[in-house]
């Protein structure tokens, strides 16, 4: 499958990058979480209007179980995926990888997978409508267990990323063929605009389901209804 041949490129491409601190823990699920990506993939509708991209994973989410957004119970319970994770050897001590047996639950992953069990009842209906992907597949952790996004790493260092996440995401969107790339959150927007400036897709931008976020907190899933219509994509 082209969606996974691709994948594997990043993982290859990413494997040997290096981060210097503040960054404690890298964590690169498409290694260990590899089982579950793969059938996350797999679950992707070629034609499908809109791709929405993700900036980079979450340590209760894509972290635990290699799929964007990916609340262990959404993931468990409603998308069906299963498989299995098998922790790296280096973990941070406050972030431990625990798979599909994780009892924490990532908000914004809840709140972006409840919103699409309302709307569209069944995974196979959303899928016909829309596929997720995260632009970035690793995930840097301060010692303190603080996120700290691609954006905030040294530009040497963030260079080589942009190069082999840019790459990816053009190989995935010629795959998907979507009509649309939808980012959750500004800067995913700016990397698939910057990555696809030579592609006929369009671009769009919907907020991001982060508890971070004040908008969000005053109900994220109206809101989004809202921004997806403005977009023609409900």
């Amino acid at each position: 499958m082209p969606l996974v041949a691709a994948a594997e490129r990043l993982r290859q491409a990413t494997q040997d990058l290096v981060f210097s601190k503040p960054i404690h823990t890298v964590y690169r699920p498409l290694d260990y979480a590899w089982e579950l990506h793969r059938e996350w993939l797999r679950r992707a509708q070629p034609g499908a209007p809109a791709v929405l991209l993700g900036m980079n994973p979450g340590p209760w989410g894509m972290v635990q179980t290699g799929v964007p957004f990916g609340e262990v119970n959404a993931v468990r319970d409603w998308l069906h995926i299963e498989g299995t994770v098998r922790p790296p050897q280096a973990q941070h001590p406050k972030r431990p990888i625990e798979g599909l047996a994780c009892k924490r639950s990532e908000v914004s992953g809840k709140r972006l997978w409840s919103w699409a069990k309302d709307r569209f009842g069944t995974p196979e209906e959303f899928f016909q409508s829309f596929f997720i992907l995260n632009w970035c597949p690793l995930a840097f952790l301060e010692e303190s267990g603080r996120n700290r996004t691609p954006d905030k790493l040294p530009q040497k260092e963030r260079d080589p990323l942009i190069r082999a996440c840019d790459d990816h995401l053009r190989q995935a969107i010629t795959t998907l063929r979507p009509s649309m790339v939808v980012g959750v959150g500004v800067f995913a927007r700016k990397q698939a605009e910057r990555a696809l400036a030579d592609s006929n897709v369009g671009f769009g931008t919907i907020l991001h389901p982060s508890p971070a976020s004040p908008a969000a907190n005053r109900g994220w899933a109206p809101q989004v209804d809202r921004q997806l219509q403005e977009l023609g994509l409900l």
